[in-house]
C-alpha cells in the first residue's frame, strides 16, 4: 500500500498536484476489529487527519482500500456504504459483494467466486468425476461460494454426498466431526472452498488418523498456498489460482528501506523478520530462534 501510494504521489501523470495521505490499519483478519476501524473513518474524526494543514478537507475520507477478506469487507461496506465512500478491495471474492443494491459503493479487483464456482464444476465434469465430496469455511467466502459451485456441479450432473462447514473458531469437536465425515465417505474426490486458516486445522485432524488417499479440488484461497504442502495426502490438489503479477519497483523499495523505516511500521518489521530471518529491536518474535537484523 505504502509503495503504491508513493508511486502515485511521484507521478505526474496520475493525480497531478494531488497528493495523497494515508492511514494504514491492521484488522488482523477480525471482524470487530473491521468494524471500528470503519465507524472510525466515516465519522471523521481520527486524528491522523488533523496533523496539518496540507490536507484540504481534514477528516474527510475519501475512499477506503480493503478489506482482503470478504466477511470484513462485506461489514465495513455496511457501515461506509450509506456515507457513500468508496470501498475497493484486493481480494475480497464473494459473489454476493456484486449486488450494488446492497454494496452499491463497493468494487474490486478480483473476480467474483461465481467465475471459479462455474469453472471447478466444468474441472471435476472435464475428469469424469461425478460423486464428490464437499467441505468449506462457514463463512461468507465459503457459504457463498459452495452454494455457487453446487449449483454450478448440478447443472453439470455431479452428485454430492455430503457438504460440511467448519470455523477455525469452532470447538474441536465440530472439525473432528467433518473430519470423520471424509474418512467414512466412498466419495474419493473432496472440493474445499475455505480459506488457509480454517482448512489448516481440518487436515491437521485428518492427518491424526490418516484414510484412503483422495483427489483434493481447492478453491483460490488454498491452494497454491505453500504451507498445504506439509500435508502429503494433498499432493496433487487442484484449483484455479488468481494470476500473479510482478509490481515492477516494488522489489527495490522494499530493499532500500532503511532499519529505523522499517522498525517504525509493524507491518514492515514482520514482513523483514520473515523475509531475512533476523529480529529488528525489542520485537515480539522468539528471541531465541532469530538473531538481529544488521
Amino acid at each position: 500500500m505504502i509503495f503504491a501510494i508513493e508511486e502515485i504521489n511521484n507521478s505526474t501523470e496520475l493525480l497531478p498536484g494531488i497528493k495523497l495521505g494515508y492511514q494504514i490499519y491492521d484488522s488482523c483478519a477480525s471482524v470487530p476489529v473491521a468494524v471500528h476501524v470503519a465507524f472510525q473513518l466515516s465519522n471523521g474524526l481520527d486524528p491522523v487527519f488533523y496533523t496539518g494543514d496540507n490536507c484540504s478537507q481534514s477528516g474527510m475520507v475519501k475512499a477506503v482500500v480493503g478489506e482482503t477478506g470478504s466477511t470484513p469487507s462485506i461489514s465495513m461496506s455496511r457501515i461506509i456504504g450509506p456515507f457513500n465512500i468508496p470501498q475497493v478491495s484486493p481480494f475480497a471474492t464473494c459473489a454476493c459483494l456484486s449486488n450494488k443494491q446492497q454494496y452499491p459503493s463497493f468494487f474490486r479487483t478480483v473476480p467474483s467466486d461465481q467465475f471459479q464456482a462455474d469453472a471447478l464444476a466444468k474441472l471435476i465434469k472435464h475428469f469424469g468425476w461425478t460423486w464428490i465430496g464437499a467441505v468449506r469455511s462457514d463463512s461468507d467466502y465459503g457459504n457463498n461460494g459452495m452454494a455457487s459451485f453446487l449449483d454450478a456441479a448440478r447443472k453439470e450432473g455431479i452428485c454430492v454426498e455430503y457438504s460440511e462447514s467448519f470455523y477455525r473458531t469452532h470447538p474441536r469437536s465440530r472439525i473432528q466431526r467433518v473430519a470423520d465425515v471424509i474418512r467414512r465417505s466412498t466419495a474419493m474426490v473432496v472440493v474445499a472452498f475455505a480459506a488457509s486458516g480454517d482448512l489448516r486445522l481440518l487436515l491437521e485432524e485428518l492427518l491424526l488418523e490418516p484414510s484412503p488417499p483422495r483427489q483434493w479440488i481447492g478453491s483460490e484461497a488454498w491452494v497454491t498456498n505453500t504451507d498445504m504442502l506439509r500435508f502429503s495426502f494433498c499432493a496433487g490438489a487442484i484449483g484455479f489460482a488468481i494470476e500473479r503479477s510482478v509490481i515492477p519497483g516494488l522489489r527495490d523499495f522494499l530493499l532500500d528501506l532503511s532499519p529505523s523505516k522499517v522498525a517504525a511500521s509493524p507491518v514492515l518489521t514482520e514482513f523483514w523478520e520473515d523475509a531475512f530471518n533476523c529480529r529488528l529491536g525489542k520485537s515480539e518474535k522468539d528471541v531465541n530462534r532469530q538473531s538481529p537484523c544488521h
